[in-house]
């Protein structure tokens, strides 16, 4: 038979069972490393998944992957404060982030790019109609098990979660070591630029948080909210704009078709079309004797909504603020009767570019490409060719459509697919381009060359339909791709201008239908110095309409054009405003 264990051996057996204080202490003094890393695991699983696909996709750079890993680790403070309840809190937690993934997830499985403010703004200019057919259109079957996937692969990691055995001060000391290394740096680094500036500081950690959930979906609405703000704000005013007076349309009732076609960051020093050493602009040269192609036009200003805020209404140089007053080209073409559009692959509204979205809200129909967060990412202009190719099927007899591109935008890699990474060694550049100088002039080069290829396919699109049409290219400003002695600069700075910044191309297609209504002598005009802040007056004579306001000495096709000065620099400081021609001038022939 069995012995019952007596008394000393119930005694010994319940000391064993028991842990000694001393063992006790040293687990509770310890940090919990494997515990921490498992919680962190689970958090930064709902951001990774989407980030990974974006990467390795191609959508975006590294830099969100980074963001939303660093920022997965505030959510273990809440762990670090109630390490008793970690399971039941990681969970709660764990739901929400769990909501926001599998949106990312949804959104990149149909578009195949990051969810962002711009989205929130077209899911709120949505009628429940046209959120039906998205969801007809857009949920497949295959969905579900990802769902499934995605669901049991959360619940795994949360279930190796457990409570964190740390002491206090353990405990106390890993929160500050989180915190600090999370806001330190962008606390300094903003306190060093700015100053003091909470609305400055909040937007710097903003920038840092978003990408990580749910953080895109809280500052992501904040900021459509704001920005929506300011927009509602510029809405109001154009409406109260009147109408343009005295406006006569000499192609009224006649069918045709008018694009007009805006580049981005594109200097004409980089294009073969205008003599660039090297081919990049294969296709734009195949069409030469279809194109009239004018070489001194500048752009006034470097940067893109300051630039079309001129080039797209009255506003110049030295009037900066008509534009708060006047009718724009989008609301005169659209008062002469025609349906008019915008197709963009811009962001759609962001702190910079609410003018544009102003802009395109002025509009018939708008068509918004490119939601991602942030400009370093993948948005591929080809993008503008289906929707333009439906709207020319549409049966409208009169159009007047904008394709805004992202063109050659800076950060160059990011413009153009690999197929079209034809200039990879720096072959071909001059003695003085070191491998840095080599490795961005590629870049900037290859965007040219894929840029070649949607304008010479937007051609090809209007002379599939057959048709009357009008096309007008043009780049909002240049860029400074080292070109400029001592060949140390890149981009653009309007306190330090030069000529690379504001040399942009600018040429006309028309279909064989409009070419009898050609204006005047256009060979007459190639070479006149102009600058895209008058283009409004262009237009006019481009498209047969006269209206008040029209000045046909400032119109680069009319006979009566009137050369003027090239003024670049900001103008709300007119003293400073520079001629731009005097630094187009060769230097001076020094004496021996």
């Amino acid at each position: 038979m069995p012995q019952t264990p007596g008394r000393a051996d119930c005694d010994q057996i319940e000391l064993e069972s028991r842990p000694s204080k001393r063992t006790k202490h040293s687990s509770m003094r310890s940090i919990d490393w494997r515990g921490l890393a498992r919680a962190f695991v689970f958090f930064w699983y709902f951001s990774a998944v989407t980030h990974v696909l974006l990467f390795f996709s191609g959508a975006t750079g590294f830099l969100p992957l980074r963001q939303g890993f660093v920022f997965s680790l505030l959510w273990l403070v809440p762990l670090l404060l109630f390490p008793n309840r970690a399971r039941p809190i990681s969970a709660a937690i764990g739901v929400v982030l769990g909501l926001g993934a599998l949106i990312n997830l949804g959104y990149f499985s149909i578009y195949g790019q990051e969810f962002s403010q711009s989205v929130l703004f077209i899911v709120f200019e949505s009628n429940p109609a046209e959120a039906s057919e998205y969801v007809d259109q857009y949920l497949k079957w295959w969905m579900f098990p990802g769902l499934i996937a995605f669901c049991a692969g959360a619940y795994r990691l949360w279930r190796g979660i457990r409570p964190l055995a740390m002491a206090p001060a353990g405990r106390y000391l890993t929160i500050a070591v989180i915190l600090a290394g999370l806001f330190l740096q962008p606390t300094y680094k903003v306190l060093r630029k700015r100053g003091l500036d909470p609305a400055k500081y909040l937007e710097a950690i903003g920038n840092r948080m978003e990408p990580a959930v749910p953080w895109q979906f809280v500052i992501g609405y904040a900021r459509y909210r704001e920005q929506l703000a300011g927009m509602e704000a510029l809405r109001e005013h154009t409406e109260r704009i009147p109408p343009i007076e005295n406006l006569i349309d000499q192609r009224a009732g006649q069918p045709g078709t008018i694009v007009l076609l805006i580049g981005e960051s594109t200097s004409r020093l980089h294009m073969s079309l205008y003599g660039y050493g090297r081919p990049t602009t294969p296709k734009l040269e195949a069409l030469r004797d279809q194109l009239t192609i004018f070489d001194q036009v500048y752009a006034a200003r470097p940067y893109t909504i300051e630039a079309l805020q001129q080039i797209l209404t009255f506003a110049d140089q030295q009037n900066p603020d008509l534009y708060l007053t006047r009718p724009s080209l989008m609301s005169i073409m659209k008062q002469a009767g025609y349906r008019t559009y915008w197709i963009t692959n811009q962001q759609t509204l962001t702190k910079r570019n609410t003018m544009l979205t102003n802009f395109s809200e002025q509009m018939d129909e708008q068509v918004y490409l490119n939601h991602q967060r942030s400009q370093n990412s993948y948005s591929f202009d080809s993008n503008v060719l289906e929707p333009l190719q439906n709207i020319l099927k549409d049966g409208a007899e009169r159009r007047f459509i904008v394709v805004h591109l992202l063109g050659t935008h800076m950060r160059y890699k990011y413009r153009f697919p690999p197929e079209f990474a034809v200039f990879r060694d720096g072959s071909g550049l001059p003695e003085w381009a070191s491998s840095e100088h080599a490795e961005m002039i590629d870049e900037y080069d290859n965007a040219v060359r894929y840029n070649d290829h949607v304008v010479s396919s937007v051609i090809g699109s209007l002379a599939a339909a057959d048709k009357a049409s009008l096309l007008v290219y043009f780049s909002d400003h240049g860029e400074d791709v080292y070109d400029t002695p001592p060949h140390d600069f890149i981009g653009r700075n309007e306190a330090k201008p030069t000529p690379p910044m504001y040399a942009v191309p600018f040429f006309l297609w028309t279909s064989p239908q409009w070419r009898g209504e050609a204006p005047g002598d256009l060979a007459a005009a190639r070479s006149r110095p102009y600058q895209l802040s008058h283009f409004i007056h262009t237009w006019a004579d481009l498209t047969g309409l006269r209206f008040a306001g029209y000045e046909p000495d400032k119109s680069l096709i009319n006979p009566a054009f009137r050369e003027r000065e090239i003024l670049v620099g900001n103008p709300a400081d007119q003293k400073s405003l520079l001629d731009l021609r005097q630094l187009l001038k060769p230097p001076a022939a020094t004496r021996p």
